[in-house]
């Protein structure tokens, strides 16, 4: 796997091109669904299995990158962005209606259609925030509505997810419903008291002069906090993001950055290695006209309310349409979200055609998406000189 995932790095990097795709690709190149289907039973299993340490591996790149996320964001700037925040957010939201009004269209259903609209409304944190180090867009000025944008989704993801799972597999039980939706709003709650009041014991944590026990002790914070935030049904994502927020006030964040960076790396390309390796190509046949229709539609919504939430943290037009094409990415959170369509199927939930038909869907929409948006990111400048010339008739600035 890392050898793979190290030559196609290594290939990407050399024509000038994002690793994400790349990683991807790769991913599903070696998975049991192509190479697998290619392997001579005389030579036996050629293809790379999807593994329980792949399966850890991918959680923690996930969980790395909101850490890092959060390093960049610290308490003290999403309470003074909160307005802001709140605006472009709330803009945000058209994509979930929009994904709502897909799926009823498509299935006739309620809940199909709201686990659509989840599919088609997240951005994917992780794919946004590599792509945001990877291009060094990490300390512009467009970077602030972009991570702000992912906060508010990420906030608002982890209660729909509690939703979503009550409904989808309790059989629509409210009182589950109430219960998961206070389970994950306290868990919010008692990570932003985490942040707030123990910011000094984060500071003590790493107050060492060795560089190995600043590196384990950061790792074991986060890793640990995301691990009890999975256990009660909240996004590890969430988790990690306000740990990351915690380590950003304190004087050590500089150097926690400087020694994770290559373990963030790492495990984040295994993620993207991991997409590709449960992505069954043969699956796409059957909604390629749904993906194909849910590309169109929901691409240039995120561009609009993309656009928008640039604007409401005053960018010109130029970093406005940067943040238009970066919040196109969908990934990691809308395969959850088709995790639940599938386990909802075989609970009897709904029909279990339609659930595999919304996980099909899925992976093939994040896998467009991501490729997409990845390229959108790494060449904006056409864009931002067409929306320049349209909107401020071509008097934009130059970086």
């Amino acid at each position: 796997m890392f050898t793979a995932i190290a030559g196609v790095g290594a290939l990407a990097n050399r024509l000038g091109q994002s690793v994400i795709p790349f990683y991807i690709v790769s991913g599903m190149a070696l998975s049991e669904f192509v190479l697998g289907r290619l392997s001579l039973p005389v030579l036996g299993t050629t293809y790379i299995p999807e593994s329980e340490f792949i399966e850890i591996g991918a959680e923690l790149g996930i969980v790395f990158l909101l850490f890092f996320l959060g390093l960049e964001f610290n308490l003290d700037r999403l309470l003074a962005r909160r307005r802001q925040i709140g605006i472009a957010g709330t803009i945000d939201l058209a994509n979930f209606g929009a994904g709502l009004v897909l799926g009823w269209l498509v299935f006739g259903a309620f809940l199909p259609a709201f686990l659509i609209a989840g599919i088609v409304y997240i951005s994917s944190s992780a794919v946004i925030t590599k792509s945001l180090i990877d291009l060094g867009w990490i300390a512009n000025d467009e970077a602030e509505p972009m991570l702000g944008t992912l906060v508010y989704e990420d906030l608002f993801i982890a209660v729909y997810l509690a939703v979503a799972s009550a409904i989808a597999l309790g059989g629509g039980d409210v009182g589950a419903a109430v219960v998961d939706i206070g389970i994950a709003i306290a868990f919010i709650l008692a990570l932003l008291a985490l942040v707030w009041y123990g910011t000094p014991g984060f500071a003590k944590l790493v107050e060492t002069d060795n560089r190995e026990f600043v590196a384990l002790r950061s790792i074991a914070a986060v890793v640990l906090v995301a691990g009890g935030a999975l256990a009660l049904g909240v996004s590890e994502a969430v988790a990690a993001f306000f740990v990351g927020m915690a380590f950003a006030s304190t004087e050590y964040a500089h150097e926690i950055e400087a020694l994770l960076e290559p373990v963030r790396d790492t495990f984040a390309a295994v993620f993207f290695f991991w997409i590709g390796l449960v992505t069954d190509p043969l699956l796409f046949g059957g909604v390629a006209a749904l993906v194909a229709l849910a590309v169109v539609v929901t691409t240039p919504t995120k561009f609009v309310t993309g656009f928008l939430a640039g604007r409401a943290f005053d960018l010109d037009t130029k970093r406005s349409t940067r943040v238009a094409l970066g919040m196109t990415t969908r990934g990691e959170f809308s395969l959850i979200i088709a995790t639940i369509a599938v386990t909802a199927g075989q609970a009897g939930a709904f029909d279990p055609a339609v659930a595999q038909t919304i996980n099909a869907f899925a992976v093939g929409y994040v896998l467009v998406m991501a490729i997409l948006g990845t390229t959108l990111m790494q060449y904006s400048e056409p864009f931002e000189s067409i929306a320049t010339s349209w909107l401020d008739g071509g008097e934009g600035d130059r970086l």
